[in-house]
């Protein structure tokens, strides 16, 4: 049985008492819980576990040790800069090889499609790693919503650029827009998701508000933010790190212990909130996926395609 299927095992779903933010609880935030839990709106009394029943981090880690160069290249520079950003209304292009191209605006392309919430692992390549309770909707439902042509092969994504809320593309850091690509195959993996919130919450801004990529098989960089297009394509698109720094950045960034970055070892990762002296943990192939992802890798030289 694997992971993303809906018949669970209740082993498979992690009681919200056990993953809500500890901090937020001994702030006294004990009676939101509480309303939560009683079934209000759209809380949820648990996610279903995909990260092997690792505990979460809290939605303050998660909040405010980010990669987003938009706001800056420090880990902290996001949630110190991305305030400013504005989410609502927000806009996606879709284009390319569909059936229904145009301009959505957000609620109407994700309207009646099925939420899911789910705890997976989250690896960046610079080799640290949470553990995060996601909301979205899969990719999939997505693009069977705009209809897909026979003959795409790759779905491209493009971030917003707004120099004026964003500092970060002042500064030529990267080839803005940020860019992003995956298979079609990738794409309609049921493990792929768009997500529009973490733990009970919308998306920070800092963390890719409205709504944003997650692979949780892939590297961090597979994680693109605050998406304002969708194109499907014939042809593999160009993305930003592989554009940027090409030896050292493919196109697939699958997590893979077995090859190493040119400037650091993959075999290994830092649990943020674990603290600077804890042990390293032993990076798992496929980020800890591989039952549910390997077969789309089948016969691939995954060193030469990294």
């Amino acid at each position: 049985m694997t992971r993303y299927r809906p018949t669970l095992r209740q082993s498979d779903v992690t009681p919200k008492a056990l993953y809500l933010n500890r901090r937020a609880l001994i702030a006294g935030a004990t009676g939101l819980v509480g309303s939560a839990l009683l079934g209000g709106g759209a809380a949820h009394a648990a996610y279903v576990d995909m990260a092997g029943g690792e505990e979460p981090n809290s939605f303050e880690d998660i909040s405010s040790y980010n990669n987003y160069y938009e706001f800056g290249t420090g880990k902290d520079d996001p949630a110190r800069n991305a305030g400013a950003l504005t989410t609502d209304p927000w806009t996606i292009r879709v284009e390319g090889l569909v059936e229904k191209p145009g301009d959505y605006a957000l609620g109407d392309l994700l309207e009646g499609l099925p939420v899911e919430e789910r705890i997976y692992r989250f690896r960046c390549v610079e080799a640290w790693s949470m553990v995060i309770p996601w909301r979205g909707i899969e990719l999939r439902h997505i693009l069977e919503r705009v209809g897909v042509q026979p003959s795409a092969k790759y779905v491209a994504f493009e971030t917003l650029v707004r120099p004026e809320e964003m500092p970060g593309v002042r500064y030529p850091v990267l080839d803005w827009p940020y860019r992003e690509g995956l298979r079609l195959d990738e794409a309609m993996h049921p493990l792929t998701l768009m997500a529009t919130g973490v733990y009970d919450e919308d998306l920070p801004n800092q963390n890719g508000a409205p709504i944003r990529l997650v692979v949780p098989w892939k590297y961090g960089f597979k994680s693109i933010k605050s998406i304002v297009t969708l194109r499907l394509t014939e042809e593999q698109p160009k993305t930003s790190w592989n554009m940027s720094q090409p030896g050292e950045y493919g196109f697939y960034s699958n997590v893979n212990p077995e090859v190493d970055h040119p400037r650091w070892s993959q075999a290994t990762e830092r649990r943020i909130g674990d603290g600077l002296f804890a042990r390293r943990r032993e990076t798992l192939m496929f980020n800890g996926y591989a039952e549910e992802v390997g077969g789309l890798y089948a016969g691939m030289d995954l060193a030469k395609n990294f």
